[in-house]
């Protein structure tokens, strides 16, 4: 029989892939949307189906998030139900009532550090783990998919400026719609492991696995999860996402895809939990440079970048103050 900590724990962490996949897994398809190479309907459904084929990425991500944000020792259900509901309040606040793009990956990274403090102190943070894994692709990749993928626009562009623009678009809305599916299974790749990772290691915490290895059941019912959240939700964030940036074209959709894919399937494999967010709000601002600058709506893209240098620390204290308002009733 389940601890019912444990239970609410596992539920809440369902529900959060849910969510994850409700708003931040439907930036996969902001791009094909915005060019219009597949009807909303019709890419929600091509991300549902392909976020599910991720499960073939392994668990690297899951590992990291399980084991290198806090102590393995901390991760009790007390500890993860503050840090979910903490990331849940920020993440709902940003992403839903402002249509902010906010990333899940960091606000359950903060989530974790500030119910960790709040359990066991400051010791309880691997800050050498969160700088190489957390913080450094954060400041970096975004800037490598924006430099990324205006050199592919910018070589597309010269590669056919001597062909009709018409027959070149439905060329690149076909390969396009190709290349994201590609984008969407990385997608998955990335986004379905955080889960994972905090389902797994509560079952270690409370002794139900001698070590960390994911279960079957555990990955299923995360990507299916997952899945349902990208079929039922996330049109008002991915309106921002595909429109109020800049306007797409198929050719900027194929380098944005192209970029994408490459990040987040690298960070899937190796351990980086990496964003979907920042890598496709990254490859967008590329894409947009490559007709001049004045094509990036840049107060958007102003607001996007200061949800994100507070998404860590305001999920954090968020975190932290649940975290404390449980330990009083518990």
């Amino acid at each position: 029989m389940f601890p019912l900590i444990l239970i609410f724990a596992m539920g809440l962490s369902i529900f959060f892939a849910f969510w994850n996949g409700f708003t931040d897994a439907s930036y996969a398809i902001c791009d094909i949307i915005g060019t219009r190479a597949l009807k909303p309907i019709h890419a929600v459904i091509m991300a549902t189906v392909c976020n599910m084929i991720g499960i073939l990425f392994g668990t690297a991500v899951a590992f990291t998030i399980a084991t290198g944000i806090i102590s393995e020792s901390m991760m009790s259900g007390e500890v993860i139900i503050a840090a979910l509901v903490g990331a849940l309040i920020f993440d709902v606040i940003t992403s839903w009532v402002y249509a902010l793009p906010i990333s899940e990956t960091h606000v359950l990274i903060g989530g974790l550090i500030g119910a960790g403090i709040g359990a066991g102190g400051l010791g309880v943070v691997k800050y050498v783990e969160i700088i190489n894994k957390v913080l450094t692709p954060m400041i970096v990749l975004p800037f490598i998919s924006i430099i990324a993928t205006f050199i592919i626009g910018c070589l597309l562009i010269r590669s056919f400026r001597g062909f009709a623009a018409s027959k070149v678009n439905r060329c690149f809305k076909i390969l396009q719609v190709l290349i994201s599916m590609i984008f969407s299974i990385t997608n998955g790749g990335n986004a379905g492991q955080k889960i994972m990772g905090i389902m797994t290691i509560l079952l270690v915490y409370y002794g139900y696995l001698s070590q960390f290895i994911v279960p079957f059941w555990v990955i299923i019912s995360t990507y299916i999860t997952l899945s349902l959240g990208i079929f039922l939700g996330g049109w008002k964030v991915v309106q921002t996402m595909a429109t109020k940036i800049t306007r797409l074209k198929p050719y900027q959709g194929v380098a944005i895809d192209v970029v994408g894919s490459l990040i987040l399937g690298f960070t899937a494999l190796t351990g980086y939990p990496m964003s979907s967010t920042h890598v496709i709000n990254g490859t967008i601002i590329g894409a947009g440079l490559c007709q001049r600058t004045k094509a990036i709506k840049w107060g958007m893209t102003r607001k996007i970048i200061v949800a994100w240098v507070l998404s860590i620390p305001l999920s954090a204290i968020m975190a932290y103050i649940i975290f404390n308002i449980i330990k009083f009733f518990v």
